[in-house]
C-alpha cells in the first residue's frame, strides 16, 4: 500500500489534512479555496505570536516538535518558517544551532513595507517629509487634549528638554534628542493608531536621513547651527507649555510652523531622491 505525503493532497483534499489544522480553518468563513498546508501552519504560528504565547526573543519549538505537533513533513515547516520570516516575524537560524527567534511586529517593518510600495512609485522623500509635517502637528494637538497629560506626555517632554540643554552646544548629541521630542509626543498622543503610522513614517525618513548622510547607528551629521539648535530648543519648550495649557489649536499650529519654516534645518542632500525601501530594512536589522 503506497503512503501519500501531506504535500501530496490537493488543497480541497481533507483526508490527511491534520485535524487541528481543519479545525481551525473550519471555524473561519473565508469563501476562498483552503491555502497551501505550510500556509495553515504559518497562519497558527502567526496567531500565537501576535497573541502573546511566544514574546519578542523567545525561540519557536524545534522543528522536530513541530512536525509532531501538526503531524506533517519537514518541508511543510520549512516552508511555514520562511512565510514568518519574510513577514518580519521571525528569524531563522541555519545550521547546527538552528532554531527560529519571535520578533514582534515593529513600526520599522511597517515603514519598510510602506517604502516598497512608494519606491515602486517613484516617490521623492520630500514627500515623506511633507506628510510628517501634517501628522506630527496632529500628534502635538492631541497630546494637548489628553486628561492625564501631566502625569504621561509632560514629565517625558519636560525630561527631554532638560537633556537637550546640556548638550545645545554638541551637534552631535543634540541633534538625536531634539528628534526624540518629537517621537514622544508621537508615541504617547493617546492613539496607537496614529503612533504606529506617524512612527513608520519617522522610520522611513530617519533611514533616508542615515543612508543620504553616510551616518552611522551612533552618530548624527552636523547640519545646524548653534542658533539654530537655540531656536529649535525655545520652539520646543513653547510647545511643551502649549500641551501643558491644554491648547490644541495653537500647539498644532507651531508645530506645523517648527517643521515647514525652518530653512536652516535642512539637510545636506537633495529631497527630491527617489525613497528606497532598504533605507528603513537596514536602519531597523
Amino acid at each position: 500500500m503506497t503512503t501519500k505525503n501531506l504535500e501530496d493532497f490537493g488543497p480541497d483534499d481533507d483526508s490527511n489534512v491534520p485535524a487541528r489544522l481543519n479545525a481551525v480553518w473550519s471555524t473561519r468563513n473565508v469563501p476562498y479555496m483552503r491555502p497551501r498546508l505550510a500556509e495553515m501552519i504559518a497562519g497558527e504560528l502567526r496567531e500565537n505570536i501576535l497573541s502573546g504565547l511566544y514574546a519578542d526573543g523567545d525561540s519557536l519549538p524545534k522543528q522536530e516538535d513541530l512536525i509532531e505537533r501538526f503531524g506533517v513533513s519537514p518541508p511543510s515547516i520549512r516552508e511555514a518558517l520562511r512565510v514568518l520570516e519574510t513577514e518580519g516575524l521571525v528569524t531563522v537560524k541555519r545550521g547546527n544551532v538552528g532554531g527560529a527567534i519571535v520578533h514582534s511586529p515593529r513600526a520599522g517593518k511597517v515603514g519598510y513595507m510602506i517604502g516598497l510600495v512608494l519606491q515602486n512609485r517613484g516617490v521623492p522623500i520630500r514627500d515623506v517629509s511633507e506628510a510628517l509635517s501634517y501628522f506630527d502637528p496632529t500628534c502635538a494637538a492631541r497630546c494637548a487634549t489628553l486628561p492625564n497629560r501631566r502625569k504621561t506626555v509632560v514629565p517625558l517632554l519636560r525630561a527631554n528638554l532638560r537633556e537637550s540643554k546640556k548638550v545645545i552646544e554638541e551637534p552631535l548629541l543634540y541633534t538625536p534628542i531634539a528628534h526624540s521630542f518629537h517621537e514622544i509626543m508621537v508615541n504617547n498622543c493617546g492613539s496607537e493608531t496614529m503612533s504606529l503610522v506617524v512612527g513608520a513614517l519617522e522610520s522611513l525618513w530617519t533611514g533616508h536621513v542615515s543612508l543620504l548622510t553616510g551616518r552611522t547607528r551612533n552618530t548624527t551629521p552636523r547640519t545646524t547651527t548653534l542658533e539654530a539648535r537655540q531656536a529649535s530648543y525655545v520652539e520646543h519648550e513653547e510647545i511643551l507649555e502649549l500641551i501643558i495649557a491644554g491648547d490644541a489649536e495653537n500647539v498644532e499650529k507651531l508645530a506645523r510652523h517648527h517643521l515647514t519654516e525652518r530653512g536652516d534645518l535642512a539637510y545636506p542632500f537633495s529631497v527630491e531622491t527617489v525613497i528606497s525601501a532598504a533605507a528603513t530594512r537596514d536602519a531597523h536589522v
